[in-house]
């Protein structure tokens, strides 16, 4: 079992910059680690994934402002989000993802991150 905490939220302003973390209790190298994320009355929203092998995918909204990024070594998953919009309001939930192989699929307890002046 994996155990997830993320950490980096809070308050900021329209245009400006946040970066996430996820530190992982354990080995991340054979997970799918994924930045989701739930605005008040919205479902949750896969925000950008990314494999030990290198691959990443995002969603539309966030393409071109947002990075996601993986330390192995730290067991530790970032997501440096810029241009930030209030629209990105929302709490921030990092999964790690192992179903593929057979293993689990697990969640952080999330961080609020909101855009506001």
């Amino acid at each position: 079992q994996v155990q997830l905490v993320e950490s980096g939220g809070g308050l900021v302003q329209p245009g400006g910059s946040l970066r996430l973390s996820c530190a992982a209790s354990g080995s991340i190298f054979f997970y799918v680690m994924g930045w989701y994320r739930q605005a008040p009355g919205k479902q949750r929203e896969l925000v950008a994934g990314s494999t030990s092998g290198g691959s990443t995918n995002y969603a539309d909204s966030v393409k071109g402002r947002f990075t996601i990024s993986r330390d192995n070594a730290k067991n530790t998953v970032y997501l440096q989000m810029n241009s930030l919009k209030p629209e990105d309001t929302a709490v921030y939930y990092c999964n790690a993802d192992r179903t593929v192989f057979g293993g689990g699929n697990y969640w952080g307890q999330g961080t609020q991150v909101t855009v506001s002046s």
